[in-house]
Formats: structure tokens, sequence, C-alpha cells
């Protein structure tokens, strides 16, 4: 629930009326019925007596500690490290730059997903396929362009 709910709900139990509580928080009394149905809403309450109820319950579990300032763990600190470079060479394979070293040294095929090894035959050939037809359409693209160029240098 919001502070504004909360504000709303506590003057319901000093039995205000919408009105009342209006007047006091110097909001629309429409607005204090909405906020007093969200709440309600929030709290699976029935009627106004019922978040009322409910709302005193929660209110006096609500300003309890939940949980022991003792058992609380202090921030961790940083360390100066005794190691020449400041790290330690087993760590090495952690850092996310390990994918990129390997995609570099060429443990990972260039093509990625496209060409693997588990592709079906077909699917295999639907690549190749569609290879060579970009192929094609490039050659007769860049044939076109020299012709062109040519008819234009040569008048």
């Amino acid at each position: 629930m919001t502070d504004k709910q909360r504000a709303c709900l506590d003057l319901v139990l000093e039995r205000k009326t919408s009105k009342q509580i209006a007047r006091e928080l110097g909001i629309s009394k429409y607005t204090v019925d909405q906020r007093i149905t969200n709440a309600r809403a929030a709290l699976g309450a029935a009627d106004r007596d019922e978040v009322a109820l409910r709302y005193a319950r929660l209110r006096k579990i609500y300003h309890r500690i939940a949980y022991d300032p003792v058992e609380v763990v202090d921030r961790p600190t940083l360390v100066a490290s005794d190691f020449p470079d400041g790290g330690y060479s087993g760590f090495d394979g952690l850092d996310d730059s390990s994918s990129l070293r390997d995609r570099l040294s060429g443990t990972h095929p260039p093509s990625g997903k496209i060409w693997r090894h588990d592709h079906l035959p077909g699917t295999r050939l639907t690549i190749i396929a569609t290879l060579l037809v970009a192929l094609i359409v490039f050659l007769l693209g860049s044939l076109g362009i020299a012709e062109s160029l040519s008819r234009l240098i040569s008048g």
C-alpha cells in the first residue's frame, strides 16, 4: 500500500467520514474513496470496516524491525592484491573475453551457427543453394555495373 492510502486508513481508524478525511488531507472526497477502495483491494477486504480492521492489525506489526541489525553483513571492502599484476593467473578462463579469444584463435568457425555439424542433409543443400544464388546475383550485378561503366567511358 502507498503512503497516501495509509494516511487515509489512519483517519478511517479514527472513524472519520470520507468528507472529513478529504478536508483534513486537502484532497477531494472522490480521491479519498478511491484510495480506500484501492487499499481494500490490496488487503482483500469486503467493505470499509473490514479494511480498517485488517489495516489496524497490519499497522501493529508494520513498524517492527524485520531483521536483527547484529546479523546484517557489512559491505565488502576491496583488499589490495599480493600478486604483481593485481590478479591471479589461475582465473584466466573466467573473464568475459574468453569467448572473444576463442573466436579469434579459430576454435569457433567464422560462419557461426550457419554451418553446423548437426544440420540435416536437406538443410545443408538449402544452405548451399542459397549461397550459390547469392553468388550468381552478385556476379551478374557486378557484370552489369562493369558494362555500364564501360559504356560511359567509351562514350
